[in-house]
């Protein structure tokens, strides 16, 4: 790291930390989307290429004993909260050094130990989850939060309403993080959904509030109020990032969608843009603001480049899963 002079070093060290996390997701979502596309992965991936400021934006203000809930588009979270990339890609290729033993794939990463509950296959699916867990902290007396990271689309789950209403009654210590990237699998969401999300919040009680979700130190700012929030007692919190995904609603989306397009290329390429795009966006904030010299980030980008072809290698080198395992951990003592 280049030794700039007249900047503070810790503000520094936090921000390189932050791009050097974010880097890390849209690196490894590329390389994903690559191995995709060449058939090289044995299930479809839904990625959050375009969202990696909301996942580290929230992530850097929790501590491993705090839980994440998370979706179908959980690797940024996953990698966010502290997951092994090696181990995530390891699961992502179906092999016994996984991070769920090559069982669990894309969909249902998940790491206890760093508090990160699990990605879920059924839209909505988390929500409920991250209630559970604010409960249990809540009856454990305990000063852990818990953290519901969930889309536009499962926004629209009646579920959210019945946990809203239960963390807010009983003062759970949850913050609500909605990643609203504008589309509900295959629609716009505007086209399916009345009135602001926030005020869903704001009808149980609950202070709700709307941040850019491609600025991670906006977003980074709105956590760590809610997250004291929670801490101290003081209940839930509720916070819209809005945000975009770059690519569609999963790799194989074409097949699905039989030529159709729900989003234009003129769309897609706005927010591709510097002035967008939250990683280009911090990068520019970083050499103009933050004491970061080109030579720091061209420092990051290669050593998150050594890091994903040395979990690329892992994941292939590794052995494939284990399918007894599915009666151990699906059906224990079922066997035919």
């Amino acid at each position: 790291m280049s030794d700039l002079p007249n900047v503070d070093k810790t503000r520094r060290a936090d921000w390189l930390a932050l791009y050097e996390r974010m880097l890390l997701i849209r690196r490894a979502e590329e390389r994903l989307a690559r191995d995709a596309m060449a058939g090289n992965l044995p299930g479809g991936v839904h990625l959050c290429i375009g969202q990696e400021a909301s996942a580290v934006g929230v992530c850097s203000m929790l501590e491993d004993r705090d839980f994440i809930t998370s979706t179908h588009r959980g690797h940024g979270h996953f990698l966010a909260k502290g997951g092994d990339v090696k181990a995530m890609f390891a699961e992502l290729w179906g092999k016994r050094t996984g991070i769920c033993r090559g069982m669990g794939g894309s969909m249902h990463v998940a790491d206890v130990s760093k508090g990160i509950l699990g990605a879920n296959g059924i839209v909505g699916g988390g929500i409920a989850i991250a209630a559970g867990a604010g409960m249990g902290i809540k009856v454990a007396k305990d000063t852990a939060v818990s953290v519901c990271l969930f889309g536009d689309g499962a926004a629209n789950q009646g579920v959210l309403m019945e946990s809203l209403n239960m963390s807010a009654v009983w003062d759970f210590p949850v913050v609500w993080v909605l990643e609203n990237n504008g589309v509900s699998e295959f629609t716009i969401t505007d086209r399916v959904t009345a009135g602001a999300f926030t005020d869903r919040a704001r009808a149980v009680g609950m202070p709700a509030f709307t941040v850019d979700g491609n600025d991670v130190l906006a977003v980074q700012a709105a956590v760590a109020t809610a997250v004291d929030r929670a801490r101290s007692g003081g209940g839930p919190s509720f916070i819209e990032a809005k945000t975009y995904r770059i690519r569609g609603h999963l790799e194989a989306e074409d097949a699905f969608l039989g030529g159709y397009s729900y989003r234009t290329a003129d769309e897609i390429a706005a927010w591709q843009a510097p002035d967008k795009d939250p990683i280009l966006r911090f990068a520019s904030r970083l050499l103009a603001e933050g004491g970061a010299a080109q030579a720091d980030l061209d420092e990051i980008e290669a050593r998150v480049a050594a890091q994903i072809e040395e979990a690329v290698q892992y994941a292939q080198d590794s052995e494939d899963a284990d399918p007894e395992l599915i009666f151990e951990i699906t059906f224990s003592d079922q066997r035919p």
